[in-house]
């Protein structure tokens, strides 16, 4: 308990944030239906914030070094309730794109001061807890978010604007806290070779799964809208995608440790395009649609943790921070793209046409993740599995000492046989 008030502030600073930049994505693809935007125009509105986001992950701890954490938080915050202020003085779905840049920007830069201070605070005895604590706060805070939609309409200034109350109120915990503001860490240098060769198949893991979370999390609500779900529906088939991926994080995470974790993203991979299957051969009813978004969830959300659990397997200690970054400018990299690409195919072809996209690039890394098997047949060592967020390019800097720890098959083994007989 002293822990979690410790970092209260830090953890009220991420839920108000999430709620903000978590219900901005649905909110503008419903007030762009509204508004007369084309599907393809709603979707390079989520590539837009991907870009910022990329942009604010790798100027983060630069400007952090320069004017220190809280300022750089209140930078960050500020240009992200300055872009969602601006959506109803100019209604343009360009100059709403350069806005959702500057929400990117303000995500990442963010959750780079957060994990930088999280890091520098947490002991070797406190880090598992607080790690903990903060996926839990993450979760919550995300699925509260999808929610949002549900109670504040689409494409009225009113709804913009308790967003970016909401962006604006983040900003006053943590820079109101009277803990010191730790050393600036230095930034990792981002190395993509560096995860292509240590392990290929998990830079294509965590590309699938941009692919899937991106364009599901930013397209999503034009594909409920056009198969008929109403606003308070399209919020709960969104919060179901996260409530799947938040119930899958320990079973999953004991397969890949207990498993070949290549044949885990493969029977993963395989689920998803099962559910992506379902979705678009049943569509159907509400209760089918729910319930396929959960399994979805399910399968496809913890595909990033299990791919850069793979790549740590073949990394050294003093790799990993840098590791992570490389894994994260992938992830960056087919984000961007997913959401835009998405959005024309449904314009083209219709709705289900997101799902079939998402199943092609899942039905791609089960061919890959064949193919590395025959290319390495043998995985030596296994590091422990971890739940990665994609958050920021600091993230390994924290859970690089938990991927050291036994995996949680080797704990429970060790405890069995330290019973008296």
């Amino acid at each position: 308990m002293r822990m979690i008030i410790s970092f209260s502030a830090l953890f009220l600073s991420v839920i108000l944030l999430q709620l903000s930049s978590g219900g901005l994505g649905p909110m503008d693809a419903l007030s762009g239906l509204t508004l007369g935007f084309t599907t393809g125009q709603i979707g390079l509105l989520g590539s837009a914030h991907f870009l910022g986001f990329f942009i604010g992950c790798w100027w983060a701890p630069r400007l952090m070094g320069s004017v220190g954490h809280s300022r750089a938080f209140a930078v960050f915050t500020a240009m992200g309730a300055i872009g969602i202020i601006g959506h109803f003085i100019i209604v343009d779905p360009t100059a709403w794109a350069v806005m959702r840049i500057a929400s990117g920007l303000c995500v990442a830069g963010c959750f780079t001061v957060v994990e930088a201070w999280l890091q520098s605070k947490v002991t070797n005895e406190t880090r598992g807890r607080a790690m903990g604590t903060y996926r839990v706060v993450d979760m919550v805070a995300s699925l509260a978010a999808q929610l949002v939609i549900s109670v504040l309409s689409p494409a009225e200034y009113v709804s913009y604007n308790i967003l970016a109350l909401i962006c604006c109120a983040a900003i006053l915990p943590l820079t109101l806290t009277t803990s010191q503001q730790p050393k600036t860490p230095e930034a990792p240098r981002l190395r993509p070779a560096l995860a292509w060769s240590r392990s290929p198949l998990a830079v294509a893991g965590v590309i699938v799964a941009a692919l899937s979370s991106a364009s599901f999390r930013m397209v999503g609500p034009v594909y409920g809208a056009e198969v008929g779900l109403a606003t308070s529906q399209i919020a709960w088939f969104l919060a179901a995608f996260v409530l799947g991926g938040a119930i899958a994080q320990y079973p999953v995470g004991w397969l890949a440790d207990k498993f070949d974790r290549r044949w885990v993203l493969i029977w993963l991979s395989a689920a998803a395009t099962i559910s992506c299957a379902t979705t678009v051969i049943l569509g159907g009813s509400t209760t089918t649609i729910m319930l396929n978004a959960a399994f979805f969830g399910f399968t496809a959300f913890p595909i990033y943790s299990v791919a850069a659990a793979h790549a740590n397997d073949f990394a050294t200690s003093e790799e990993r921070v840098e590791l992570s970054a490389a894994l994260m400018f992938f992830f960056a990299v087919g984000a961007i793209g997913a959401p835009l690409f998405a959005s024309r195919l449904i314009q083209a072809f219709g709705p289900e046409a997101l799902f079939i996209l998402i199943a092609a690039g899942h039905a791609l890394l089960i061919v890959f993740g064949l193919s590395r098997m025959l290319a390495r047949p043998t995985v030596e060592h296994r590091t422990r599995y971890v739940y990665a967020p994609r958050t920021s390019f600091t993230i390994g800097r924290i859970t690089r000492r938990q991927r050291e720890k036994p995996t949680r098959v080797e704990e429970a083994e060790s405890n069995t046989d330290e019973k008296p007989t």
